[in-house]
């Protein structure tokens, strides 16, 4: 019997802002959709920007990701399908503003996400993956993602101070995972807004390798007009121009992962 779960729940995440958090977790959710893969993303985020990027307009998010962690409301009438792809959100709202108080005074207040994940509504649901679309900071609603997940997808912005910071959220990922939850792993390291003709693009890279070696993945983002636009149309990249490079970019992260599981299923499986 395998080892590895079905339903593979990603964190993206890092608590530094601009480095295209939301933006990889709009445009991964698309790209695993659009290769069949039935996928939750879960904004928790108070700045509803990944709802927003995927056309949930904020006067229509009647229920939230607030509700799915505080409230009694099922996740059937939480999530959103978008469009006709194998994708749903359960968008957030400035509502999650005041969740980290609200949360302090909680029991079980690191799992409450991950008690969340575990109703027969999201569970019968089938989702090949959910992704977890986290704040720029490390506080309970990122802790409680971390907690929820088997891996942590990091972006890394390719600029000198890329890996500055970088080494609190491991030494996070280190504690969780002595801690709360001892199967959480990095996913991979993600370098977004790449460019080529940079040479200190090309030296940032060099340096995260070195130093993070096969954490670091194969596929980097590039530093794309296409992708900067997308979001206001409120569509990922995939739809607003296919054929852009940074919308081949993210079908080859999806697939790159998507190898990556297939193949921890098959060495589960041979146990």
């Amino acid at each position: 019997m395998s080892s590895q779960p079905k339903t593979r729940v990603i964190a993206v995440a890092n608590q530094k802002g601009g480095v295209g958090k939301t933006t990889t977790a709009i445009n991964l959710a698309a790209a695993l959709a659009e290769a069949g893969k039935k996928t939750l993303l879960i904004d928790i985020d108070p700045q509803g920007n990944a709802s927003t990027g995927l056309g949930i307009e904020g006067s229509t998010r009647r229920y939230t990701t607030y509700d799915l962690i505080f409230g009694d409301v099922p996740a059937t009438d939480i999530m959103r399908q978008v469009g006709e792809a194998p994708l749903w959100v359960i968008p957030a709202t400035t509502d999650l503003s005041s969740a980290d108080i609200e949360l302090m005074s909680r029991a079980r207040r690191t799992y409450l996400l991950q008690d969340a994940l575990r109703q027969p509504a999201i569970t019968s649901a089938g989702f090949d993956y959910v992704l977890i679309d986290c704040p720029p900071s490390l506080n309970l609603l990122t802790v409680n993602a971390m907690v929820a997940a088997h891996s942590v997808l990091v972006p890394l912005q390719a600029e000198f101070f890329a890996l500055e910071g970088l080494s609190q959220l491991m030494l996070s990922i280190r504690e969780l995972r002595e801690t709360a939850n001892s199967s959480l792993r990095i996913e991979g390291i993600l370098l977004t807004m790449y460019d080529r003709r940079n040479n200190l693009a090309q030296q940032v890279e060099a340096d995260a390798r070195d130093n993070l070696g096969d954490l670091v993945l194969k596929t980097m983002i590039p530093r794309n007009v296409r992708v900067s636009e997308a979001p206001s149309y409120a569509v990922p990249v995939l739809q607003y121009d296919s054929q852009s490079k940074g919308a081949v970019a993210y079908r080859e992260l999806a697939v790159e992962l998507m190898t990556k599981h297939g193949k921890l299923a098959q060495e589960g499986a041979a146990l």
